[in-house]
């Protein structure tokens, strides 16, 4: 008997449970594994014998896993230690693992779970486990190395750009409207809120001013821009990323700052505050409002992108392929071959080039100085944010299913 795991890790999005469904369904065709198990919350949920054999679920019942938002099966951030120091929870899997006569494990995740992936791969090889480890790409970050993008990232691409557009059409309805500051997730990459970018009334874009984390803020310039364009027209719209540093590296928030994650990332969030009160403090209005989009940026399923919940699907299944050719230690991977007509073909990569590594946002799509970006992003984005998907609901809500 041959049988496969499937777990989550990380912070959730739109459409990863497309990618538990795309394994799974995927397997119904090619019968290539008896049992499809899913590890509830991760890895760190496995060590804890959290497991369920979707095999074995009733299909109807997760009919609408598909289209459920988050993480269905659960997640976790837990950080596996250097098997050379300690092999504790490596032994354990490993005796779990072989109970259950699993020959593959999925991982659907980002950067860190794609390290839990590399020692998982590293361990196998080393004790010579016959166990293959392959990672499914997802993050709304959009900022895993060796893909074109990640699924996820294109639905909250598509929530942010809608929510600019709507709240630009609100925030500009009198003489006088003030400045307006949205505050987008994006501790180390401004792919986010470079997506505001997509925003446009009339062909033209509504946001004023971008800031993201891969140029310097300047408090002084900042204030200068704001107040010339404020004086011009008596509104502004700003979009900023969460992870904004000034010259010396450090978070314009880093006094708010109020946790670490088990992988030592800031928690960040609260710029836009900050950024209200340097504005009524310099005095160049005290109508500013800030809106922080928070969690709505990942689990936002009633404006997803159908692009994106297909790429996440195909991954999935992808991912069994590469399981078929014997391959372990690969994350799959996008290919993007034109950007009208659309194009993007699937591959892989060595998990290794993927691990603890950052893909920033391109610095010649950031305008000169550094407040905006150009059509070279609006391009890219567009593609990744097309087509709507057609939901189940109930008393006009959305039917959405759990599986933990």
């Amino acid at each position: 008997m041959k049988n496969c795991m499937i777990a989550q890790s990380g912070g959730p999005t739109a459409v990863i449970n497309a990618s538990v469904t795309g394994v799974f369904e995927g397997n119904l065709k090619l019968k290539y594994f008896d049992n499809v198990y899913c590890g509830l919350n991760g890895i760190e949920g496995i060590l804890d014998n959290r497991i369920i054999n979707l095999t074995e679920t009733d299909y109807k019942n997760i009919k609408n896993f598909k289209y459920t938002p988050s993480s269905g099966i659960g997640s976790c951030r837990y950080r596996l230690k250097d098997f050379n120091n300690s092999e504790e929870d490596y032994l354990k899997l490993f005796k779990i693992f072989k109970k259950l006569n699993i020959d593959t494990f999925f991982y659907v995740g980002g950067n860190d779970s794609m390290d839990t992936v590399k020692k998982l791969s590293d361990y196998s090889i080393k004790i010579d486990s016959q166990i293959k480890f392959i990672g499914i790409p997802k993050t709304i970050d959009n900022d895993l190395l060796m893909t074109d993008h990640t699924p996820g990232f294109g639905s909250a691409a598509k929530l942010i750009a809608t929510t600019v557009l709507e709240t630009y059409l609100d925030f500009s309805v009198y003489l006088n409207n003030g400045i307006f500051i949205l505050e987008t997730m994006g501790r180390d990459t401004g792919w986010l809120g470079a997506s505001a970018i997509l925003a446009k009334l009339d062909g033209k874009p509504v946001v004023d001013f971008i800031y993201l984390p891969e140029m310097y803020f300047s408090i002084e310039q900042f204030l200068e821009k704001v107040k010339e364009k404020y004086k011009e027209q008596k509104k502004v719209y700003i979009v900023v990323s969460e992870g904004i540093k000034n010259e010396e590296g450090k978070f314009i928030a880093e006094n708010e700052v109020v946790s670490h994650d088990n992988f030592e990332h800031k928690q960040l969030g609260g710029v836009g505050n900050l950024l209200r009160k340097i504005i009524i403090d310099f005095g160049i209005t005290k109508r500013v409002k800030v809106l922080e989009l928070g969690v709505i940026q990942r689990c936002a399923m009633h404006c997803a992108s159908l692009t994106d919940i297909r790429e996440a699907y195909n991954a999935g299944a992808y991912a069994l392929n590469l399981a078929r050719e014997g391959q372990n230690g690969v994350m799959v991977t996008f290919k993007r071959i034109s950007n009208n007509p659309y194009k993007c073909l699937m591959e892989s990569t060595n998990v290794e080039l993927v691990a603890n590594r950052i893909r920033y946002f391109p610095q010649e799509w950031i305008v000169e100085e550094g407040n905006h970006v150009d059509k070279g992003a609006l391009d890219y984005f567009i593609p990744l944010i097309k087509g709507i998907p057609q939901l189940d609901y109930k008393n006009g809500l959305p039917i959405y299913t759990k599986l933990i």
